[in-house]
């Protein structure tokens, strides 16, 4: 007795009654379609016999041999009506069939119907649901409905988020964040919007469809774009306040520290010292020069005066104890809170942070509440502006919050926060607790790290066990290469049974029998193996499921958008090259090396 199959046997004796079936089948569309079709055109009906010797005198001699009197092409076209009509039947089945077999789960994920929130009939109703500005308009355009989030696969349908979703997306470089979710977010946007990155690529696609809804506001003052300085933002406007400007001290503090969930003394030390240098400076109308001044300086007893001016006696003699400490104390804690802020010594940053009467002030509050875009652009690693760029995200998206308030709970339209590069140039400490409510507030927060380890280098495990927690929408790309936390996602996808077929055979014939075996749904290999454009999406409330991200240049208007990028491209070449030459005037143009490659997606 044999437990395994042999190969074929089992088929082996159907295969000539099958044979037989399809000769059978095939002679009888012949006969009656060249029946029919002698009899349409005058030869009338004179069926010929339903015998083998028709069938090879047709073969041999043709139909004027078979059905004598009538034209040729009379029975030829109605053997080919025959044998298509019953064809083209078969095929409409097989495609409701197949389509059928899409909308089901495949090997455990969700299918259409376990997704109907994020379908668009759903998403619509929802959408109407959040803001009351869609009352009356019919019919919805699809981007009013939702944020897109990509295909299900493999044949659709689309899905889409609500507007008080946040989502987290942990991606591979080089696995479609900038073409499949920053670049179609930011196109695709309602309201207002808010950008970081360290590379010019989103931005030089995005900014003329941006700049036709509204205001553009770039803030580059590391060069990334090469974008001149056209505005600037008072960054001390939102320190006068105790809170405010202790969170501006934490947006800096995180820029150098490595895990803001661990804070040794130097560091939690040098954050107390610059909330209260921030608060000095704020309630006493100075500028961030005098700042800088006073952190050179520790014995300069201005910001002690100017908060015992205020009434805030306990933080003034707090900053002035920490001055008339012990003198090694009081170096580190002031050299460890000017390394957090060096990046302000650098004048060609501190410029966009300092009043300039030429220049139109950036408004926060003003911003979240028209169609305007906020480029924040800055390079990681040493030297950067992560800390700034970090403190005027903050800002907006608190201001999208006080706004919301102000309009009965949410924003409408919703604000839109794409946070690329995250974790390098825009490190909001406490970034994870703030998910938890921006969703509610109309404020559509995304934000996209290279992989969970680089979040919980940011913000802890703790932290990033956080965010991941808040975050109601989830897309894992390709190229995940932790393996601890791939194995965490497949059990998160779960297990599903795995029917195996046996046969065993014996003198008294061959018997079938059926056992189940429990698989992963994702193994973490096919996790990390995820083809490029493809995402595996974990939503609140429902199964797993695997999409196909949609990049901006395969939409409908690609070729326009793919113009204006390449236009903005050669734009950035174009300054880029004349600040090199006006840096170098002796140099050779054609040896220039240019900081910023132009992108693949806009070529």
């Amino acid at each position: 007795m044999s437990a395994a199959p042999r190969g074929g046997g089992d088929l082996a004796p159907w295969a000539v009654p099958a044979v037989a079936a399809a000769a059978f089948a095939l002679f009888s569309a012949v006969w009656l379609g060249g029946t029919l079709g002698a009899a349409a055109t005058g030869a009338g009906w004179r069926p010929p016999p339903f015998a083998l010797h028709t069938f090879l005198t047709l073969t041999a001699d043709g139909p004027t041999a078979v059905w004598p009197g009538a034209p040729a092409a009379g029975p030829a076209a109605g053997i080919t009506l025959v044998l298509l009509v019953p064809a083209a039947l078969a095929a409409a089945v097989a495609r409701r069939l197949l389509k059928a077999a899409a909308g089901k789960p495949k090997g455990g994920l969700a299918s259409a119907r376990d997704l109907a929130s994020l379908l668009p009939a759903e998403a619509e109703a929802k959408a109407r649901s959040l803001r009351p500005s869609l009352t009356g308009r019919a019919p919805l355009a699809p981007d009013d409905r939702g944020n897109l989030l990509g295909d299900l696969e493999p044949a659709g349908p689309e899905l889409r988020s609500s507007f008080e979703d946040v989502e987290l997306d942990l991606m591979a470089p080089r696995a479609g964040k900038s073409t499949g979710i920053a670049i179609p977010r930011v196109l695709r946007a309602r309201g207002c919007v808010l950008l970081t990155s360290n590379k010019s690529d989103v931005y030089a696609v995005t900014r003329a469809e941006r700049a036709a809804a509204g205001t553009v506001w770039t803030f580059d003052p590391q060069g990334i774009a090469h974008a001149p300085r056209e505005m600037w933002w008072d960054l001390l406007a939102d320190c006068g306040t105790i809170e405010g400007a202790r969170r501006l001290a934490g947006h800096f503090v995180a820029s150098v520290n490595d895990d803001t969930a661990k804070k040794d003394f130097w560091i939690s030390a040098a954050q107390n010292t610059l909330t209260a240098l921030f608060l000095a400076a704020a309630r006493g109308r100075c500028s961030v020069l005098d700042l800088l001044g006073w952190l050179a300086d520790p014995a300069d007893r201005t910001p002690v005066d100017l908060l015992r001016d205020i009434g805030l006696t306990a933080m003034a003699e707090q900053l002035q104890g920490t001055v008339n400490g012990a003198v090694e104390t009081r170096d580190g804690i002031y050299e460890t809170a000017r390394q957090c802020v060096s990046c302000l010594l650098d004048p060609d940053i501190a410029a966009w942070v300092t009043p300039d009467p030429r220049l139109p002030r950036f408004d926060p509050h003003h911003h979240v509440l028209g169609k305007d875009t906020l480029y924040l652009l800055s390079k990681d690693g040493g030297g950067s502006a992560a800390g700034v760029i970090a403190g005027l995200a903050d800002s907006v998206m608190r201001a999208g919050v006080v706004a919301a308030e102000r309009m009965g709970g949410r924003l409408d339209p919703p604000m839109t926060a794409v946070l690329d590069e995250a974790a390098n140039v825009c490190r909001i400490s406490d970034l994870p607790d703030l998910y938890s409510h921006l969703g509610s507030r109309g404020v559509n927060v995304v934000t996209l790290l290279q992989s969970y380890r680089q979040g919980a280098r940011v913000w802890g495990e703790a932290g990033m066990d956080a965010l991941w927690s808040a975050a109601t929408i989830k897309l894992l790309g390709a190229g995940l290469d932790d393996a601890d936390f791939v194995d965490k996602v497949s059990r998160l996808v779960g297990q599903h049974d795995v029917r195996t077929a046996s046969v065993s055979r014996g003198r008294d014939g061959s018997s079938r029998s059926y056992s189940y075996r429990q698989e992963s749904v994702m193994p973490a290999d096919r996790i990390r193996a995820l083809p490029k454009g493809t995402a595996l999406l974990l939503a609140t409330g429902v199964r797993p499921a695997l999409i196909r991200l949609r990049p901006w240049f395969k939409e409908p208007d690609a070729a326009r958008i793919s113009a204006a990028a390449r236009a903005e491209v050669k734009a950035i070449t174009d300054r880029a090259a004349g600040k090199w030459a006006a840096a170098h005037p002796d140099g050779d143009p054609e040896e220039t090396s240019m900081e910023e490659t132009p992108m693949e997606e806009a070529r």
